[in-house]
């Protein structure tokens, strides 16, 4: 933010009371816009900025960038492509590990002042045990390499048979989750994703088995999710997404079997730096009259 009001001038219309009429009466001159991949930029936001040149993505992804809208008006698109398959990867093993242990368990057992006079309940070991995982793509793969480190085993679900991989493929989600002990979900949430993970994959799963999830909470099928916890149908669930954040189920957050993340698996000073600085590339590099770096679609 910092450098983009030394550059440019900035209107902060997520700060108005009315986004909408904030833009409509303010931002009529806007020649540039930014937005993030997971707000997207709709064509009535395209149509609301009549002088718009160029609209910046911070994140990898335009899937909600009407990208159609942005050709039609002869608006440049850039994003911040970056690999990010590794900390998420690195998230969903630490929750992996948090939820199996019972690290959060733990803190909150150490910090009560209960030690001294109580015996903490053992966790189970991850080593051994069956990683299931939803969608071998590339942080699907990267979990599958972390998990494999920790001496777990390897299959995985997804619409087809991925070439050259050696996990065992379970075309049945239900058949991949009665296999497993720890299901982790990373596919894309699309028309077919969504409520993936239902009640009868949580039975599949079963009481001594534990969800991760770090792709999109529509996935899961929240209600059967709190239902299976609270009828313990399952052991644990782990989450960084949520079907309606940063709105969290009461009842998840009463749970002491699950750890609860704020969607921060991109979360890393590293990430949040290099699509910083590759935003600020394109938009200097639009204004100066030269070809941009990171371009999602140029017209």
């Amino acid at each position: 933010m910092a450098e983009l009001e030394r550059d440019f001038t900035v209107h902060r219309s997520w700060t108005a009371t009315d986004p909408q009429a904030y833009v409509r009466q303010s931002c009529g001159a806007t020649r540039a816009a930014v937005t993030t991949t997971t707000l997207g930029f709709s064509r009535a936001e395209f149509e609301a900025l009549p002088k718009l040149e160029i609209l910046g993505c911070y994140g990898p992804y335009v899937d909600l960038v009407d990208m159609t809208a942005a050709k039609e008006r002869g608006i440049a698109v850039t994003h911040t492509p970056d690999s990010t398959a590794e900390p998420v990867a690195d998230l969903a093993m630490g929750m992996l590990v948090a939820v199996m242990r019972r690290i959060c368990e733990a803190d909150r057992f150490v910090r009560s002042g209960k030690w001294p006079t109580t015996v903490f309940e053992s966790g189970r070991e991850v080593r051994g045990k069956t990683c299931g995982i939803v969608g071998l793509g590339r942080i699907g793969r990267e979990i599958a390499a972390r998990a494999a480190a920790f001496g777990m085993k390897i299959r995985y679900h997804g619409p087809r048979q991925k070439d050259g991989v050696a996990y065992l493929y379970h075309a049945d989600l239900q058949s991949l989750a009665r296999e497993s002990d720890v299901l982790v979900v990373t596919c894309r949430l699309t028309p077919e994703t969504r409520n993936l993970v239902d009640a009868r994959v949580l039975d599949a799963l079963g009481a001594d088995g534990f969800l991760v999830n770090v792709a999109r909470g529509a996935i899961v099928d929240e209600d059967a999710l709190v239902a299976a916890l609270e009828g313990g149908r399952i052991a644990g669930a782990a989450l960084d997404v949520f079907r309606d954040e940063p709105c969290v189920p009461e009842a998840l957050m009463r749970m002491d079997n699950v750890v609860l993340a704020p969607h921060m698996g991109t979360s890393t000073r590293e990430i949040r730096d290099e699509r910083s600085r590759k935003l600020l590339t394109d938009l200097r590099a639009f204004f100066a009259g030269k070809p941009l770096a990171y371009p999602a679609s140029v017209v």
